[in-house]
């Protein structure tokens, strides 16, 4: 690995003195967002609204990882029971063919350690993970005003875009985004994803990223159709797998804390494999477990106090995903 490239526990997070009361004023934007949406379609999440199946497997932890890794949920080798939450990520629930980002969330059980959010032992390791290796923006403020921008609809975004960004560079900022949401996407088992923001990893900073395994298979035509009947298609048939891997942070121009829209030039490791059982979705035990995953909380907050999430971004996350849960009573 090049000198340029090597672990660095030299990183920081710099918080703007009037953080509090913006992260606050997010929160109530969503949670209205989430209230007219709920009336809609019922209680459901402010974003990644539409779970579109959930599965449950084992996470298993690997020996003899890098110093940079073995810290937290990685400090030993190690088995535990993962859940698994497969969703579009808009305000609504569109149908599938619409371009969106899509979203794998894990909730990794059986941790040992305190808690990030400082309220006793950690219940899970958490990790939310999108189709995309970067955030559209670099920070919280831009992607808020946009959501609540694009919930009032086309035109009220786009004069949003012009007002923020000006009459020219409004409309390519749209087009921008617009190409983002609608990237090729072949489907959740063979998609690599991502949680394009950093957490700590003991002293160190990592991203995180889960890989395919090939066996999975290459995708579906048609999938698009139905993603989640794609999914629940391919485990009825066999066991699924995928790599667990962390991307260590090098130095602040490399691999910066407070900007998520840059995208970290450091190499990837393994660190665990998760694999999925063949599964029968049909069941009334599978119809049961996907209930009780569409009530419960996965939020990066919901982490040990080893793995506590970094960055501008996701230290608004903490605020509203907490109001997101008080509005579908999962808090």
């Amino acid at each position: 690995m090049s000198d340029k490239l090597i672990p660095s526990t030299h990183w920081k997070e710099t918080v703007a003195a009037d953080e509090s009361e913006r992260f606050a004023g997010y929160g109530k934007a969503f949670a209205g967002i989430q209230a007219r949406k709920s009336k809609k379609y019922g209680k459901g999440r402010a974003l990644h609204r539409k779970q579109l199946t959930a599965a449950k497997g084992t996470l298993d932890v690997l020996d003899g990882l890098p110093d940079f890794a073995r810290h937290g949920l990685f400090a030993e080798a190690g088995r535990f029971e993962v859940w698994v939450r497969l969703s579009n990520g808009g305000l609504d629930r569109a149908p599938d063919r619409m371009p969106d980002i899509r979203g794998v969330a894990l909730r990794v059980l059986g941790v040992q350690g305190d808690s990030a959010l400082g309220n006793g032992p950690a219940k899970s390791q958490d990790f939310t993970l999108i189709n995309q290796e970067v955030f559209a923006f670099p920070k919280s403020d831009e992607f808020v005003e946009f959501v609540v921008a694009a919930a009032s609809g086309g035109g009220a975004l786009l004069k949003h875009l012009v007002k923020r960004y000006g009459l020219l560079s409004g409309p390519v900022r749209l087009l921008k985004m617009l190409k983002t949401v609608d990237k090729p996407f072949g489907g959740f088992a063979s998609e690599t994803v991502f949680s394009a923001a950093p957490m700590a990893c003991g002293p160190y900073a990592v991203r995180v990223r889960l890989v395919p395994a090939a066996a999975n298979g290459e995708p579906t035509p048609g999938a698009s159709k139905d993603w989640g009947a794609d999914f629940s298609a391919r485990l009825a048939q066999q066991d699924l797998q995928w790599d667990l891997q962390l991307q260590p942070f090098v130095s602040e121009a490399l691999t910066p804390i407070e900007d998520a829209s840059v995208n970290w030039p450091t190499p990837y490791t393994t660190v665990a494999r998760m694999t999925l059982p063949r599964y029968d979705h049909t069941s009334k035990a599978a119809k049961d477990f996907a209930k009780q995953v569409e009530a419960a909380v996965f939020d990066p907050w919901q982490a040990l106090a080893t793995h506590r999430p970094l960055g501008d971004v996701q230290r608004a996350r903490k605020v509203v995903y907490f109001e997101s849960q008080k509005g579908r009573d999962a808090a």
